[in-house]
């Protein structure tokens, strides 16, 4: 499979279930290496090694997990510290604010619906403004109101930022000014 990307703007990865799109963006996130072949990965024209990707990439995906016993703020705040993002408490404020949950900044995320923990993924996923942000099928858990706040982070991060989205769902496909089709054999069609 070959393909490439390049900020800004907004692609789909779409394709049956199985197919690899929540594989493929581990893989250009640098969590995974590719079976064959290689993942070139560049900012401003010079290649990163997978274990450096974090550093530009924010990955939102339904594996990512978190301290149950901890508030959603303490959640990011330690995500920010091991990030080391030069003013974590705002960073952790804006994210909080931008997934609508501002409210609920100090509450255990034991406590916190299947949509909530999605809305968490997101703020994970914008903490430190990544040129990159991968959105692995963002919409999940979510109602209304949540669908809203992917829309909004496409929106916000889309012009500025190469924004992935891994999904099935035409209202998140129509959020793409492109879109790469992966089949169980690979890339299938970009367009």
């Amino acid at each position: 499979m070959s393909f490439d990307v390049s900020a800004p703007g907004v692609a789909a990865v779409t394709g049956e279930n199985g197919s690899g799109k929540s594989t493929l963006l581990r893989i250009l996130c640098g969590l995974l290496r590719p079976s064959r072949g290689q993942c070139v990965f560049e900012v401003d024209g010079r290649a990163v090694e997978p274990r450096r990707r974090r550093l530009f990439t924010g990955l939102a995906t339904p594996e990512l997990s978190f301290y149950e016993e901890f508030s959603a703020a303490e959640n990011l705040a330690f995500a920010a510290e091991t990030r080391g993002l030069p003013n974590p408490t705002s960073a952790v404020r804006l994210a909080l604010e931008r997934v609508g949950l501002t409210p609920r900044a100090d509450d255990r995320v034991s406590a916190f619906s299947s949509g909530m923990k999605q809305r968490l993924r997101l703020a994970f996923a914008i903490l430190h403004e990544p040129p990159v942000i991968m959105l692995d099928e963002p919409g999940s858990h979510l109602d209304d109101a949540g669908r809203a706040v992917v829309e909004h982070i496409v929106q916000t991060y889309g012009p500025k930022s190469l924004v992935l989205i891994a999904t099935n769902e035409p209202r998140e496909m129509a959020l793409a000014e492109r879109r790469i089709e992966l089949s169980g054999r690979g890339l299938e069609r970009t367009a």
